[in-house]
């Protein structure tokens, strides 16, 4: 059932609303129901949860019969910004993620975000799904902060990602969706992975095929549910950062996802203009390339990698 959880008016005419599809196998209203949230589009460039959201709405209501509680899917919590391909919120400029929990009484854009949290709220499980921006390639990942870890690393191990980061990112801090809502009690998991503006689809089936475990787990889907990878579980002290040196056209030579060893050359800077190779960037560790630079051009201080190093299981 499609139904609008909150609206605002719009300046000529027009009205922002914040929808949902619930599918339930029950009333939807029953307390003693589990209901599962998965929501995505809180940042207008990010599109890889658009690709669960559709696929998982058809697995549910192609096997009605094996939900047992009801499932509630938000593609859009900022639909301005998906139609104009922006992160932010266009008629606003500022980033959504940072007005958590927004406020009743407040502007439109902390009404939205109230509602959005009085919706959600009460939930045994949210999984709010982001992809990179559009400089990055990501890993399917889990990002949790510290002082939620005890609670949600158990949920996280569940859906089928390569790694899961207790880190203080700025996808878990303080006014972010998910704060607010783990802050109220409502168990909420950040999922990272791909890159913005696109859909990488082994990605979102990979994510489903954790959801859908997640669910079996929660007493809520009966279906059959396939074999879930095991997480390596990372630390902040575990992941190197690889920043440039200098300015130029990053050209990588090692791969997303591969194994590098210290020393192994991850790409290089090239400057255009005269020939020249401005840098050569080298692994400083033993580990996994879960962070890639996918957009060409660097400035000194730029992003390039982020290598998981050693973990514990």
């Amino acid at each position: 059932m499609e139904e609008t959880i909150v609206s605002a008016q719009l300046a000529v005419d027009e009205t922002l609303e914040i929808r949902k599809n619930r599918v339930t196998s029950g009333s939807g209203t029953n307390p003693k129901e589990k209901r599962l949230c998965i929501v995505t589009g809180t940042h207008g460039d990010e599109l890889e949860g658009q690709y669960v959201c559709w696929q998982l709405n058809r697995i549910l209501h192609q096997y009605p019969e094996r939900l047992h509680g009801t499932v509630d899917i938000y593609p859009a919590l900022n639909p301005l910004g998906i139609n104009t391909m922006t992160r932010g919120i266009p008629m606003f400029d500022l980033d959504m993620n940072r007005i958590f929990p927004g406020s009743e009484s407040g502007a439109a854009a902390e009404y939205i975000a109230a509602g959005i949290i009085r919706d959600i709220k009460g939930a045994d499980v949210c999984i709010d799904i982001h992809a990179s921006n559009i400089y990055l390639r990501e890993l399917p990942q889990v990002r949790v902060s510290e002082d939620t870890a005890d609670t949600l690393l158990p949920l996280a191990k569940l859906l089928n990602v390569d790694f899961v980061w207790v880190h203080a990112a700025a996808t878990v801090l303080e006014s972010t969706l998910a704060h607010s809502l783990n802050t109220l009690g409502t168990p909420t998991l950040v999922v990272e992975m791909g890159v913005g503006m696109r859909i990488t689809e082994a990605y979102g089936q990979q994510l489903i095929v954790g959801i859908l475990n997640l669910m079996h787990s929660l007493g809520m889907w009966d279906g059959p549910v396939e074999a879930v990878r095991q997480p390596v579980i990372s630390r902040d002290g575990k992941v190197s950062f690889i920043n440039a040196g200098a300015s130029g056209v990053f050209l990588p030579t090692a791969r997303h996802h591969n194994r590098v060893v210290p020393g192994q050359q991850l790409g290089v800077i090239a400057d255009p203009l005269s020939g020249e190779i401005r840098e050569v960037l080298h692994s400083p560790a033993k580990g996994t390339l879960f962070t890639l630079r996918e957009y060409p051009i660097v400035y000194e201080g730029s992003l390039i990698a982020r290598i998981l190093g050693e973990a514990e299981s």
